[in-house]
């Protein structure tokens, strides 16, 4: 079934200018202070199986957790912040703009995202998982909008 896909978060596109804007190290002090941001995963998910919710693209260990609630999405993230922080980072930044939001703001998520955020940074290796992470974002919102509603 076909969903319309909503314009770009405007939280989204506000970060993507303000990057746009930033040299090199700007970009990695605000990468650090937006990984300071990212939501603790709550207890009751912690216990979970991880297999249907690893990233295995990723060089690092990411979890990410969907939760629907009233017609809104709410992701959490379980990735070791000091050993990844750019990881992190990113997905502050990107739970900030769809958390809270209709399926259909995830699945507005431009293809370039990641490669606007990390333009200039030399962090290219990583946007492999980057991009995974995004992609299995976009499934779980697609899955959520798929599932029929109960009642």
């Amino acid at each position: 079934m076909d969903h319309p896909v909503t314009a770009l978060p405007a939280s989204i596109e506000a970060v993507l200018a303000r990057f746009a804007t930033m040299g090199r190290e700007d970009k990695m002090q605000a990468l650090l202070s937006y990984a300071k941001r990212l939501e603790p995963l709550p207890e009751r998910l912690a216990g979970l199986d991880r297999a249907a919710f690893m990233v295995p693209e990723c060089q690092t260990r990411v979890d990410l957790f969907p939760e629907a609630h009233d017609g809104a999405l709410h992701f959490y993230a379980d990735v070791n912040m000091r050993q990844s922080p750019t990881i992190a980072a990113f997905l502050a930044i990107t739970f900030a703009a769809i958390n809270d939001q209709p399926p259909q703001s995830t699945l507005a998520i431009p293809s370039d995202f990641v490669s606007r955020m990390m333009e200039g940074i030399g962090l290219s290796a990583r946007e492999v998982g980057l991009n995974a992470m995004v992609a299995r974002l976009k499934r779980h919102a697609q899955e959520t909008l798929d599932r029929p509603a109960s009642g």
